[in-house]
């Protein structure tokens, strides 16, 4: 087992835990960045949409993950952050411009929509996100001289002081630099007195509102940041389909984000980067097995003379073509997560490694949720 031992204020507000954090931090970045050269502009493509949905990620995670407030709308802050961006782009403004004007709208929609957060939390809060959401995809609907209603927006590569991102793997680098600096300004901010506001409303709003944190200012902040987040995966993103309709922002987005922090583990940054994984590549995953397995089927069929097998192969593929199926296995791994991991993929991570650090001395009661509420949770 290896000890952390500090002995100087930098090393406690540092990015790193130690050298060796970093060196595995400097290895992923080396991996990241020599992708492109090493596969297809198929998985290129893919792994940027990794990006873009790890920057949504981690805005949802500030507002669920850090602060306790669950949101049903995020999908309207894509589509807000989307068109805007776009629409900017089309009245002939610099690229910079354009997507700083779209985080700024987004940014506004947050305050609004955080209002009734200071005296809604739960599934009231829930409810009314949800009809923002609902709100907001009948306005890009109905505002066709700026949405352009359901004929689309299409939306160029983009173009930043005379330089293009054509190419797949240009984009690739323009996206994977907007979620470094998300995460850095993300990790900075919740080490801020800020976050730990957030913090300590998500474990107990009367305990934070005792200890002289103000609620509504704090929840206020937590929706705009989130929302300008959200806005800024909203340009990329447009960038990224190139082509905008107003059925793309609905509910059901909005629950994918809400799946994505949840499988990812909620509370934990790596959490949004782990669910943006299994949310941007489970769909392609299906697509392929969805090809390859009545294929493999049928050759272990024609092998061992067993008819059932590549009938069951068959069966399983026009199971998997079926309109739903994808919303279904969703829905399906959800309710495993929360059943047999309420840690998601991050906290499993972390429950390994501990294992192995530890290991003979390893307890399972280590990550047992206790049962036990403080009295001022009872007041409510």
């Amino acid at each position: 087992m290896r000890f952390q031992f500090k002995t100087s204020y930098e090393q406690d507000i540092g990015l790193f835990k130690d050298k060796v954090d970093a060196t595995w931090y400097g290895l992923l970045a080396a991996v990241v960045l020599i992708l492109p050269l090493m596969m297809s502009d198929y998985y290129v493509g893919e792994a940027t949409w990794v990006f873009i949905y790890a920057i949504c990620g981690v805005s949802l995670m500030v507002l669920v993950g850090y602060t306790g407030l669950v949101s049903l709308g995020h999908a309207a802050f894509l589509g807000i952050g989307a068109y805007a961006h776009a629409y900017f782009l089309q009245q002939g403004m610099p690229w910079v411009v354009a997507m700083a004007l779209a985080v700024a709208i987004s940014t506004a929609s947050g305050i609004v929509v955080g209002l009734p957060a200071l005296r809604m939390t739960g599934i009231y809060l829930t409810i009314a996100t949800l009809a923002f959401a609902v709100i907001i995809q009948e306005v890009f609907s109905r505002w066709e001289s700026v949405t352009k209603g359901f004929a689309g927006m299409p939306v160029d590569k983009p173009v930043i002081f005379g330089v293009s991102f054509q190419e797949d793997a240009s984009f690739y680098y323009l996206c994977l630099f907007f979620l470094v600096v998300v995460l850095w300004l993300t990790r900075n901010l919740l080490r801020s007195p800020t976050g730990r506001a957030w913090i300590a409303i998500r474990d107990s709003e009367i305990a934070a509102q005792s200890m002289g944190v103000n609620l509504a200012i704090y929840k206020s902040i937590a929706f705009a940041y989130s929302a300008a987040l959200m806005g800024l995966a909203g340009a990329l993103f447009a960038h990224k389909i190139a082509y905008l309709a107003p059925d793309i922002f609905n509910i059901l987005l909005s629950i994918q984000f809400l799946l994505l922090v949840i499988v990812g583990g909620l509370g934990a940054l790596h959490g949004a980067v782990f669910g943006a994984v299994f949310v941007a590549l489970l769909p392609p995953l299906i697509a392929i097995l969805r090809d390859s397995i009545p294929a493999t089927f049928s050759d272990v069929a024609r092998s061992t003379g067993i008819g059932v097998i590549g009938l069951l192969g068959d069966a399983i593929g026009n199971f998997l073509k079926k309109p739903g199926v994808e919303a279904g296995i969703f829905g399906l791994i959800l309710v495993l997560v929360i059943l047999l991991e309420p840690l998601g993929m991050y906290g499993r991570w972390v429950k390994i490694r501990v294992f192995f650090s530890t290991f003979p001395m390893y307890k399972r009661a280590t990550f047992k949720r206790q049962k036990a509420y403080m009295r001022s949770e009872r007041l409510r």
